[in-house]
């Protein structure tokens, strides 16, 4: 038997799955959280790594493995290989300013948004690297004289499970840091940075440098099956990619596929053959892990959503489950606007939640329970809607992450999208994805191996508009401030 291994490095905890390389079937597994926050010191994600790849028995048997994570994530590096400072994360919120300030140097509105657009794929927001740097220069000028490399998440992870670390010496006068240039990448995770184009397959480092205000090393994009070299113990390292990129991997989505990630962040996407640039900054216009394109909307609410439900009521999961089921489709008129951490889609930072219809018929647990539930899909359905004006045809959704375990949400998704739902099993897709691309690097060939996803369930419900009508009345009463 063949073993291939895959890495998720999350942002909440890092999977280790280690799967055979003919059938796909799972042979062991391992986990391991990572600290809160939406900065952390990307040492925090290498520990946590050792202990995951501890508890799913090591690499020693292992013949390839491959690290998909978290997307956007700044993390800077000195001449020797040292991290600047803790990374800042896809959630962190605080380049708000720098991102809009990036589309006004473009010509501002709808002309700088489609300048981006057509550039990049993606309309700056807070999430994208770019405006990480941005606000690095602006904000904290010694770190940023400081940096050498700018990297991801899954690049670093990549970089150090070939042997670089942190302790390198700095180079002599002249001297390229060798170790800096192993740093690699791939289209899916280059692609969210907001300086890799996916349709010319190339960096825009003038764009890099409107970041930074300097140019400096970014990691060699790989292709899909191209191997990165390998461990310090000889295994295979693929080129990894970023979280969703594996998900739509490790889940084998199809064209008629859309996918809906239920997870820290919300993530609707498909597979797609041509790139999109969409300039009102709805779709990022992605690359995917097998040379293909991926639009995608990202949400920064999703699953916790439910978790806040649950605290304001004080239930548990499956309670929630019970009392949304109990109420009435549209919750009587009661929504709730979810952007309780603010939002990325559609871009408002320093938005928050509102509910709205409270009357003394719909102050109920279970009114309140219907709405968190509605309010989250409602948000996700937007997402749908923005994927398809951008030419992406589907006919069925597949739901995965966290959140597709509440049965109030997979009974109540079909009703608010208007579309099948197929809840796939329970997997961890992320790291399924780069297990399967570590199989593809090992064993050569056009297409990842032909591994089945069997089981999850089918929801179908009649579908009602007047729930999105009426969320979308609300929606427009919640107020976005202006960043900074």
């Amino acid at each position: 038997m063949t073993l291939v291994a895959g890495v998720d490095s999350s942002t909440q905890s890092c999977k280790v799955v280690v799967r055979d390389l003919d059938s796909g079937e799972l042979v062991r597994e391992g986990r391991a959280p990572h600290p809160e926050g939406t900065e952390v010191d990307p040492a925090r994600w290498w520990s946590a790594l050792q202990v995951a790849l501890e508890q799913a028995g090591g690499l020693d048997d292992v013949a390839a493995v491959a690290v998909a994570a978290q997307q956007h994530g700044m993390v800077c590096l000195d001449e020797a290989g040292r991290v600047v400072r803790p990374a800042l994360l896809w959630n962190d919120t605080r380049s708000a300013r720098a991102a809009a300030d990036l589309v006004s140097e473009l010509g501002g509105g709808e002309v700088g948004a489609r300048a981006w657009a057509e550039a990049v794929g993606t309309v700056p927001v807070a999430a994208i690297t770019v405006t990480k740097l941005r606000w690095l220069a602006e904000h904290e000028p010694e770190s940023a004289r400081r940096v050498a490399a700018v990297c991801l998440p899954h690049d670093w992870l990549t970089w150090r499970l070939g042997g670089h670390g942190p302790d390198g010496a700095a180079p002599g006068p002249g001297e390229t840091p060798a170790a800096l240039d192993r740093l690699v990448t791939d289209r899916g995770d280059a692609s969210g940075t907001g300086y890799w184009s996916p349709a010319t397959g190339s960096y825009r480092m003038d764009l890099f440098e409107r970041g930074l205000g300097r140019s400096a090393l970014v990691p060699k994009v790989l292709g899909p099956s191209e191997a990165a070299g390998a461990t310090t113990g000889g295994v295979l390292l693929g080129p990894g990619t970023g979280d969703n990129a594996a998900a739509a991997l490790g889940v084998g989505a199809t064209p008629d596929d859309v996918v809906v990630s239920l997870g820290t962040s919300g993530t609707a996407f498909a597979v797609c053959e041509t790139p999109t640039a969409d300039p009102s900054g709805y779709v990022a216009g992605f690359a995917d892990a097998t040379g293909r394109y991926l639009p995608l909307v990202c949400t920064l609410n999703a699953a916790r959503v439910l978790d806040a439900a649950c605290s304001l009521l004080g239930v548990d999961h499956a309670q929630l489950d019970r009392l949304a089921l109990e109420a009435p489709a549209g919750a009587g008129g009661l929504v709730l606007v979810p952007y309780l951490e603010g939002e990325r889609t559609p871009n408002r930072p320093d938005s928050t939640g509102a509910l709205h219809g409270m009357r003394l018929a719909t102050s109920t647990p279970a009114h309140l329970a219907r709405a968190a539930v509605e309010g989250l899909l409602c948000l996700m359905a937007d997402a749908l809607d923005a994927l398809v004006a951008q030419g992406v045809r589907f006919s069925r959704v597949v739901l995965i992450g966290g959140g597709s375990r509440s049965e109030a949400v997979r009974r109540i998704a079909p009703a608010v999208f208007g579309r099948p739902v197929l809840v796939a099993p329970e997997g961890e897709y992320v790291a399924d994805g780069a297990a399967r691309q570590a199989g593809w690097v090992l064993a050569g060939g056009q297409e990842p191996p032909a591994w089945t996803t069997s089981g999850g369930a089918a929801f179908e419900a009649e579908a009602t508009p007047f729930v999105r009508e009426r969320y979308a009345e609300a929606r427009e009463l919640t107020v976005a401030r202006a960043p900074g």
